[in-house]
């Protein structure tokens, strides 16, 4: 029997339909609506602007998390490690190369000597080294760095 024909029969016999409500989309932390204000975010993780308005385009600061410690040291060469679990051909893997950007969830690095480039994915990155001194800024001062 239809929806339809259930409804009637049931609004005929005196049974109470329930209303249906609109039902608003969620979306987990950190997601942009259409109109560019985060969906679902605490009020500390807002894009904060001049104004406390969302920045069009531009997601918000986080603190001192490793995708802000590596894009402070773009340009720098660091030797990546990475664990690939499952993965018999190359459990583990080493990558040497110049930081060319990061972001939340990647890396970008390039190989001076090859030319390669590498998008290593922030999943499976285990610990950077770096042959000279790196920036860190703490959480504290990471406020005049410019959001993503």
């Amino acid at each position: 029997m239809s929806n339809k024909k259930q409804s009637q029969r049931q609004q005929q016999q005196g049974y109470p339909i329930p209303a249906v409500t609109p039902v608003q989309p969620t979306y987990p932390y950190g997601f942009y609506a259409p109109s560019g204000s985060v969906i679902g975010a605490p009020p500390s993780a807002q894009p904060s602007g001049t104004s406390g308005q969302a920045v069009p385009g531009m997601l918000p600061l986080e603190e001192s998390y490793v995708e802000n410690i590596l894009r402070l040291n773009k340009g720098k060469l660091a030797t990546v490690y990475m664990t690939f679990e499952n993965n018999p051909e190359w459990p583990a893997k080493v990558f040497r190369g110049v930081i060319e950007a990061a972001g939340r969830d990647h890396l970008i690095l390039s190989d001076p000597q090859t030319g390669r480039r590498y998008l290593l994915l922030m999943v499976f990155l285990n610990y950077v080294t770096f042959d000279e001194e790196i920036v860190y800024t703490s959480p504290q001062s990471l406020a005049s760095y410019p959001p993503r």
